[in-house]
């Protein structure tokens, strides 16, 4: 999706950062660069960086200076593939040595405390607006720290609703390749149109997917079929994180951190047009797999 909210440019113009910083008022000719954060996934979760809102301190403590010779960052996350999501612009204050009081007490990542420099850098508020919603196509460099040229200027590929600008959800790219928290599972379900992507996806299909009980471990085996699917069973568990299932009720009524601790994922993606017997046989045979009469969150 386009959506041309950009003052001062044509909606028939292919779009560049470039374009949409300086109709914000950001001067190009300022000594910046382009940043582009890919965490390593074995290293980091995604979601305790962004959602934790740790990204800030990521990129602040480095081993190298990367920054040195600028005044600005603007920076992004990956969103698959190429593709790259606006994170917000920094002013670089200033480059000094890292101390190890620069990394809190609570912070989940404390090996940066070794690390060499830190950069205090001063968060552009201007932007805020399009934070989180302006996606481009990075280009195929592993670079990611890049200085913005006019005449290879990064393609706006879209810019995505307002109502999706603070999601932690990546674009949807398979059944199988994800787990989702209650907050984040509520969070699709209540704003559709932000998540458009995944309703298409999960709306077409039947299936057999589990509950985790993060805190204890036990695991609920459900299946889901019907006019919408998967997503229409789930939105009965964004409503109140257990669906009507009284194990699911008890363990809610028993411990305080449930449903927020409760995760969702998918373990068998069946077409639509599966007859309900056959959706079921595959849901029993999941709970013999995994055990989860014997010693989970199935009552049958």
């Amino acid at each position: 999706m386009m959506n041309n909210e950009i003052e001062g440019v044509s909606g028939d113009t292919k779009l560049g950062i470039r374009d949409v910083l300086k109709a914000h008022g950001f001067n190009l000719n300022s000594k910046f660069r382009l940043v582009r954060h890919a965490p390593d996934p074995s290293k980091y979760d995604r979601r305790v960086l962004i959602a934790g809102n740790w990204l800030p301190l990521y990129q602040a403590v480095q081993t190298k200076p990367v920054y040195l010779d600028s005044n600005v960052i603007v920076t992004f996350t990956a969103d698959g593939g190429t593709r790259a999501k606006f994170y917000g612009v920094y002013s670089v204050v200033k480059q000094r040595a890292l101390s190890p009081h620069d990394i809190p007490e609570d912070c989940p990542y404390q090996n940066w405390r070794y690390y060499e420099y830190f950069y205090e850098l001063e968060h552009q508020t201007r932007y805020l607006d399009l934070e989180g919603r302006v996606v481009i196509d990075w280009g195929k460099g592993r670079q990611w720290v890049q200085k913005s040229k006019r005449e290879k200027d990064k393609l706006v590929l879209e810019i995505l609703p307002s109502s999706r600008a603070s999601r932690v959800l990546q674009p949807f790219t398979d059944y199988l390749d994800f787990t989702l928290s209650y907050t984040e599972l509520r969070d699709m379900i209540d704003n559709p149109d932000a998540h458009s992507d995944w309703q298409a996806s999960l709306s077409a299909v039947a299936g057999v997917y589990s509950i985790l009980a993060e805190t204890t471990g036990e695991l609920y085996v459900g299946s889901a079929y019907g006019e919408n699917g998967i997503w229409g069973r789930w939105e009965e568990y964004a409503a109140n994180g257990h669906g009507g299932n009284s194990l699911l009720k008890e363990t809610i009524k028993k411990n305080g951190d449930y449903p927020s601790s409760f995760r969702y994922s998918v373990l068998q993606v069946l077409p639509k047009s599966t007859i309900i017997s056959e959706v079921i046989r595959w849901e029993q045979r999941y709970k013999e797999k995994l055990g989860s009469r014997a010693t989970g969150l199935n009552l049958n």
